[in-house]
């Protein structure tokens, strides 16, 4: 009986992993364990899943995150049972937030070894609360189950997840034997119920999509060629924020770019000219503004946005209908396929009759980087700006804190497929992320972030040491958190309780996990190093930036100062 369990425990797993194929999940993310033998043999047997592995599980959930936010596909997460699965939770809430698509097959002990003192057993039910699309808790594997029931359980929290997206969490306890499984014809009889479906190749419920929506009505209604308007590109593909370009072009209406969107425009570097008073009152004459996507990184744009809807039209499309109102203002949200939609406004073939009308706004957006501050030596404003002159047929993956607001601020991007984590905007799992992303793509990736996010991923690097095209990490190394140095901080706490400097370098974190290291200390230098590796070199490459803590932050003062003082003739 007991060698009976071990063969049922991998009928249902090879049920669901199928099932799991079927509905789309190409990707399947494993952590070693003993407990998710069953899981893992499985995923490892289907012909169709490419398996990837890691041996820290929060670095793996945010592998899976960066797989699922290339491929816009479900991913399959394999865990032990006990904290394994707790070390997910990070991941999951991200994906709560950015609607990625996790599937997490979280191994457990059945239900007579919780909560009485069993080895490796903590209560795996309602871990991940709200932060999860949907929770089943599968019972152990028993030919008192139907197959059918485990397929259509599967089934229905995908249906759920096309609807609202996030991570969907299947609770797998495995009775023991975990081992010696292999030979499963003692039931046959069981899954002969499924004798369809295991002849065909659809899933065994299907929950047909909608067909495509005619927008056009509802954008002759808008009326876009009679008002004077701004688009406003948020965490989008580089695809969608083409077509808003597009958009913005035939309207003649000005086009703000989140540093997400890849790419940029005449009216970049808005976060800075935001601050003249002179400039931010011209493009208040708007009286509408179209935003494609949401989570704007810049502060200065958001609060321009809650005081400018008080007298405009704000006009808000996205996918799902997440409450995307942070400054609880008066707007209309679209849920939309945003894609169609833009495609159909574009169709319209109508040109506003304000075309123009925020053509002197380009002026400010050219000031920025004259009147930026400069230094001898090499700078993070530096680096920001080096993402202009990386080419175009890469990824490129912005971690948070400093790096992804400084790109906002000064950067200009010409169009490249550009990720990052500004869902919950951690520091944890950037690296992972970004890995995840490269296998996706298969192509070159390019990850800029801080010392202190390296730190916290460190462990992650070992999923850049064999990488199917070459690969380069741009740490800026300011000795701890120096953003804090931009915020009201105590200044007696300042240092020992937020910025917390370090002292290290990345060296021989680099030799560790088998990665190429250099430190750079120009702007040149830096150049020629990201240019020559991503031509020419093999593997990845980790480029050491090394600033003063409170370097950047007098530069930002110093810029903003110089901005908000600046008067033009211009009107």
């Amino acid at each position: 009986m007991s060698y009976n369990q071990a063969a049922l425990n991998r009928v249902w797993t090879e049920i669901m992993m199928e099932e799991l194929y079927r509905q789309g999940v190409k990707h399947v993310c494993i952590a070693p364990g003993s407990r998710s033998t069953p899981l893992t043999l499985e995923a490892v047997e289907h012909p169709h899943l490419k398996v990837h592995t890691h041996f820290d599980e929060r670095g793996l959930g945010f592998l899976a995150l960066g797989l699922a936010k290339s491929s816009q596909s479900p991913v399959a997460v394999i865990v032990t049972s006990g904290t394994a699965v707790a070390n997910l939770l990070p991941a999951v809430a991200e994906s709560r937030l950015t609607k990625e698509k996790l599937v997490l097959l979280t191994s457990d002990r059945p239900i007579e070894l919780v909560q009485c003192g069993a080895n490796q057993a903590i209560d795996q039910l309602g871990i991940f609360s709200q932060h999860v699309t949907e929770a089943v808790n599968l019972p152990s594997p028993s030919t008192q189950v139907p197959a059918a029931w485990l397929l259509s359980t599967i089934d229905h929290a995908f249906s759920l997840q096309e609807k609202r997206g996030g991570s969907i969490h299947f609770n797998c306890p495995f009775p023991e034997p975990l081992y010696g499984g292999e030979d499963k014809t003692a039931f046959s009889d069981y899954v002969q119920s499924i004798a369809k479906w295991r002849m065909a190749s659809t899933c065994f419920v299907e929950y047909p999509s909608p067909t495509a929506v005619d927008y056009v009505a509802q954008i002759n209604a808008l009326n876009l060629s009679n008002r004077k308007g701004v688009i406003i590109v948020g965490s989008v593909s580089l695809a969608v924020a083409q077509q808003a370009g597009l958009l913005a072009q035939q309207l003649g209406w000005p086009l703000l770019c989140d540093p997400q969107a890849g790419i940029g425009g005449d009216w970049q570097r808005y976060d800075i000219w935001l601050q003249n008073p002179q400039a931010s009152g011209l493009l208040s004459q708007a009286d509408t503004v179209l935003q494609v996507g949401a989570r704007l990184v810049s502060k200065r744009l958001n609060a321009w946005l809650k005081s400018h809807a008080q007298h405009s039209e704000y006009l808000l499309l996205s996918e799902f209908d997440d409450r995307l109102n942070p400054d609880h203002v008066t707007l209309r949200h679209y849920q939309v396929n945003i894609e169609q939609w833009l495609e159909s406004a574009l169709r319209a073939r109508k040109h506003s009759q304000h075309a123009g009308w925020g053509d002197k706004l380009k002026s400010w957006s050219g000031l920025v980087p004259r009147l930026a501050p400069t230094r001898r030596h090499l700078t993070e404003f530096d680096v920001a700006c080096s993402i202009e002159r990386l080419p175009n047929n890469i990824n490129l993956f912005l971690g948070n804190s400093l790096i992804v607001r400084l790109v906002d601020m000064l950067a200009n991007p010409k169009g490249i497929e550009t990720y990052s984590n500004r869902g919950a905007s951690g520091i944890d799992g950037l690296v992972a992320s970004a890995s995840g992303v490269h296998r996706d793509k298969g192509r070159s990736t390019v990850l800029y972030l801080g010392d202190t996010s390296l730190l916290y991923d460190l462990n992650s690097l070992s999923l850049f040491t064999h990488t199917q095209a070459p690969c380069v990490i741009v740490v800026t190394n300011n000795d701890g958190g120096a953003i804090f140095d931009m915020l009201p901080v105590p200044q007696d706490k300042k240092v020992r309780c937020y910025q917390m400097p370090h002292g290290l370098r990345f060296e021989h974190a680099a030799a560790q996990f088998g990665l190429g290291y250099c430190m750079v200390k120009s702007r040149q230098d830096l150049d020629a190093q990201i240019q020559q590796h991503l031509v020419s070199g093999q593997g990845s490459l980790l480029i050491e930036t090394v600033t003063a803590s409170d370097e950047v932050a007098d530069m930002i003062r110093q810029l903003g100062r110089d901005i908000s003082s600046f008067q033009t003739h211009a009107s």
